[in-house]
């Protein structure tokens, strides 16, 4: 099987072409995020895609980091801010689980359509905390398959990943329901502050967690 560096690499052309498949969700808890962040803040997104949401999140904090598996993926972030002539921006080559050694503590760290592919989650999860300044935030929005009940393609998406992941078509992805991923981030020592489900079915759990002190 191709690591994940590999497919994200292969994949980040149409990734960046693709539209959002809910604007008004994304738009919603997009703005929820903005409304947690300080113009003093050092923000860190983990898994940051093409940058447009780290960039978009820039003019709410002090500084934003933005990393991705995908060196590809990491180019298209460097452009965007570059084009934009946003500057307080940055972009790393890194994986979820990378320690970011010499970065120092973030005050919110960010996590958005990653946490369901990540192997270790509850290692993860305590390493973002030990990341995080006291009483730092920690925000996500990640999919619940386990809780999507029965949906045709979902059901379809099960049964044919298998396949695709032998070919090189789909990422290794991890199942769990809200619930398990709710008590793993406060399991890992974060206080909830804030949930909801954007959207609804099948379900995209967001989430704002306080680190506890």
């Amino acid at each position: 099987m191709q690591t994940a560096e590999t497919f994200w690499d292969k994949t980040a052309s149409g990734y960046v072409k693709s539209a959002i498949s809910d604007m008004d969700a994304y738009t919603f808890t997009l703005e929820r995020t903005r409304s947690y962040l300080k113009s003093s803040d050092r923000v860190l997104e983990v898994g940051c895609g093409s940058g447009m949401t780290a960039l978009k999140l820039a003019g709410s904090c002090g500084e934003i980091l933005g990393t991705d598996i995908s060196g590809k993926m990491v180019d298209y972030a460097r452009k965007g801010a570059r084009d934009q002539g946003i500057v307080n921006a940055r972009f790393l080559r890194a994986g979820a689980e990378d320690v970011l050694a010499g970065e120092g503590r973030f005050n919110a760290i960010m996590a958005f359509n990653l946490l369901h592919l990540v192997p270790d989650l509850p290692q993860v999860l305590q390493q973002y905390h030990d990341m995080l300044e006291p009483g730092g935030l920690f925000i996500s929005k990640t999919f619940s398959l386990q809780d999507s009940g029965f949906d045709v393609k979902i059901a379809l998406m099960r049964g044919v990943l298998p396949l695709m992941q032998m070919v090189g078509k789909a990422p290794e992805v991890f199942f769990f329901t809200v619930s398990e991923l709710d008590k793993m981030v406060e399991a890992a020592g974060f206080d909830i502050l804030e949930t909801g489900n954007y959207p609804a079915k099948p379900p995209r759990r967001y989430i704002v967690a306080r680190k506890r002190c």
